[in-house]
């Protein structure tokens, strides 16, 4: 059973999938899925007419015969369906609610799957990316971050006195930031309070109070104004990172645990800020990124701390909608051996053309640093077809190096392979491909193209 989606996702989703697709959209020229677009010209020769999402699901051509042009990133949509699918039964059996981080694609489409699977609301990073989601009608979007821009501020004021049914969450960090949203909201009124989560950090992390000490001096400074309301205890665990795994488990451990404790502190009214009875509204505890989410989970419940005093657990994993086959292939709870965790399949495929075979050892492909993220790893060579439509095995092949356009493909001298062939890279770390990407074919497993994507970066 699927949840309904708020009519408004609805209305502006389908005005987005009428919307074509510009020619100067990666991989898509003047005969991107043939025979769909209208030849329509503007007064500088350009094509403005090309296809939609709703004319390309209706049509189905097969991918390698659509007139794409490479690179070419696409989804896989059993993989993508199975994720999502994977992800909310864990949830579900776990007892936390889902805010996947919106971050990952900023694709209204896919975050409106993930509501339809049961999501809580979805994640941003950003003020910026916050609006983005909002323009699309989304109804509650918890910013997992500071906010201090005063524009910024200013803007969700009055969105929120606008809309009486949109909720926005955000973090808070310092007594100074506290300041900063209560003077601005003190002169934009909102209606009501905004609930802000106190953030709780690590040494040598990024964001969030260091010491309990300073936490509870933010709990009591966002509860002290007439502006804020304090909503509960929010963390990231991805970035602890140093030492061997069974260390860093440990440490990952030890700071959900401490998320733990300080929120039900708080929500009890243990430690003096006062709002612990505040109309009997929501409080959360939130972490989770898409390498821990076993710990986090399992912490963040342990001995019936959430639901039953009236805390609610949220995850904000967001990785784990396209996976990949590189760094989250390696680092996810399965990989670790987590019992009952979800299993995940890579979803993004990058696909480029051989441009040159210069040297028996090595090809070169077009596609680079512009087209992929790199920064936690290459992204890896899963198979190559050929322009007579034969399959070549690359499983002794590896890239060793990304220009901005060009790939490194090196592999055995006597590999079937020349210009104009095609090869097929899983990417490593999704975040940093999604990025560089503003529209994504949607894939079945017959290689027919059934839907598209946007994301707004």
């Amino acid at each position: 059973m699927r949840n309904p989606l708020p009519p408004l996702v609805t209305e502006r989703l389908r005005e987005l999938r009428e919307r074509p697709v510009e020619p100067v959209e990666k991989g898509f020229g003047p005969h991107a899925v043939a025979g769909l677009d209208t030849g329509g010209l503007n007064t500088a020769g350009l094509n403005t007419a090309g296809p939609s999402a709703a004319s390309v699901a209706a049509a189905r051509p097969l991918l390698h015969r659509a007139g794409f042009t490479y690179p070419l990133l696409i989804l896989r949509e059993t993989a993508l369906a199975g994720n999502l699918e994977a992800m909310a039964a864990y949830c579900a059996r776990a007892g936390v609610v889902l805010a996947p981080h919106g971050k990952t694609a900023m694709s209204p489409e896919l975050a409106a799957r993930q509501l339809t699977h049961g999501a809580w609301g979805i994640t941003v990073a950003t003020i910026g990316q916050l609006r983005t989601y909002r323009v699309f009608g989304f109804p509650r979007l918890l910013l997992a971050n500071e906010l201090v821009d005063e524009a910024g501020i200013t803007w969700l004021a009055a969105e929120l006195a606008a809309d009486p049914g949109f909720e926005a969450y955000c973090y808070v960090d310092s007594p100074e930031g506290v300041a900063i949203l209560d003077r601005v909201l003190a002169r934009r009124p909102a209606g009501r309070r905004l609930p802000v989560l106190v953030e709780i950090g690590h040494a040598g992390g990024r964001t969030g109070c260091r010491t309990d000490a300073q936490a509870l001096a933010v709990a009591r400074a966002a509860a002290a104004t007439g502006t804020l309301r304090l909503a509960g205890v929010a963390g990231y665990e991805g970035s602890i990172g140093a030492g061997s795994q069974a260390q860093m488990l440990e440490e990952v451990t030890s700071f959900c645990r401490r998320l733990r404790v300080l929120a039900g502190q708080l929500r009890a009214g243990q430690l003096g800020t006062g709002q612990h009875a505040d109309g009997g509204e929501e409080f959360i505890v939130t972490a989770g990124g898409s390498a821990f989410f076993d710990v986090v989970t399992r912490e963040l419940t342990a001995g019936g701390s959430t639901g039953v005093d009236g805390i609610t657990a949220i995850l904000r994993s967001g990785a784990y909608l396209a996976h990949d086959h590189g760094y989250y292939g390696t680092v996810s709870p399965v990989s670790r051996g987590s019992a009952d965790a979800p299993v995940l399949r890579p979803a993004l495929e990058l696909w480029a053309q051989v441009l040159s075979r210069p040297e028996a050892d090595l090809a070169l492909l077009g596609a680079g640093r512009r087209d992929a993220g790199f920064d936690k790893g290459l992204p890896v060579p899963l198979r190559a077809v050929r322009r007579g439509g034969n399959g070549t095995d690359l499983s002794d092949s590896r890239l060793t190096e990304l220009n901005d356009q060009h790939a490194y493909l090196r592999l055995n001298p006597g590999t079937e392979l020349a210009p104009g062939d095609l090869v097929c890279l899983g990417i490593s770390h999704p975040c940093t491909t999604f990025d560089k990407w503003r529209v994504i074919p949607v894939v079945n497993d017959d290689d027919r193209v059934t839907d598209m994507v946007h994301a707004f970066f």
